[in-house]
């Protein structure tokens, strides 16, 4: 594990993995740099990049400095950025990308592969609540961190209720508990591209650098029109669908496909 200090004063932990151009990985929600998901991508990638693998701040390693705001999280990436030379790929995960996404209009990247950023562009599934920040807000500033964690999964991730119980037993919940207040993070991130309306026209119109956007075949039709509403949007995107997958992506699906992409 390695550190350094972000713009302000927070501190990154990271790992590096291989050798190669640089490609920094963007965490989806509930993920760490220790992700197993995380940890194989970063593996199977490192024969071919230079792979840092970081905790988004609030999680594992990382610090956290109040008040939360998204370009704190983008000079995060600009940090990382300039400890690997001053350029690198960017990839993802989730709402990772869309994070992903709003460092690429600021900063140094020269390419960027997305997964699924979990938009809800029509009416294919149910929107997010409108006070849906404002509760989940309300549950973490009270420490109800399981509930916050069945919030997300009920309202934002569409987990039926009747499956969150048995979750809340298993032995991983804990870990999603240790990161709910970073949910809320992930919510400001979103901004309201869960509403079920169209994607802003212009938010990321100068996002030009080439960019892929890969989505599971066999995920929800809303995660699938979500990804070909994004490459509509963007100037320079192409998509790229893997089959046999859905949002729980397997690495060893997923790798190919951006080591094809970065190697270009």
């Amino acid at each position: 594990m390695k550190k350094i200090l972000s713009k302000d004063g927070t501190t990154i932990a990271f790992d590096i993995f291989g050798n190669g151009p640089a490609i920094i990985l963007v965490c989806a929600a509930f993920q760490t740099r220790s992700d197993r998901m995380m940890l194989q991508l970063a593996s199977l990638l490192s024969p071919h990049f230079t792979v840092f693998n970081y905790d988004r701040r609030g999680r594992g390693d990382s610090g956290d400095t109040a008040p939360y705001a998204v370009e704190r999280e983008v000079e995060d990436i600009e940090t990382l950025i300039n400890e690997a030379g001053g350029s690198a790929f960017v990839f993802g995960m989730s709402s990772g990308g869309v994070l992903a996404l709003e460092a690429a209009r600021k900063l140094a990247i020269t390419k960027l592969a997305l997964y699924e950023p979990p938009f809800v562009v029509d009416n294919s599934r149910h929107p997010l609540p409108e006070d849906y920040l404002k509760q989940l807000k309300e549950l973490t500033t009270l420490g109800r961190r399981g509930d916050a964690v069945e919030y997300f999964l009920t309202k934002a991730a569409g987990v039926p209720a009747d499956f969150v119980a048995p979750m809340r037993r298993a032995p991983f919940w804990p870990a999603m508990e240790d990161v709910a207040h970073t949910l809320v993070y992930d919510g400001i991130i979103m901004g309201d591209t869960m509403s079920g309306n169209p994607l802003p026209a212009e938010r990321w119109s100068s996002v030009s650098i080439p960019t892929l956007v890969v989505g599971g075949g066999t995920s929800p039709e809303y995660q699938q029109n979500a990804v070909k509403a994004l490459v509509d949007r963007l100037p320079n995107a192409k998509c790229h669908i893997l089959e046999s997958q859905d949002h729980n992506v397997a690495p060893d699906f997923l790798a190919p496909v951006l080591t094809e992409y970065f190697t270009k």
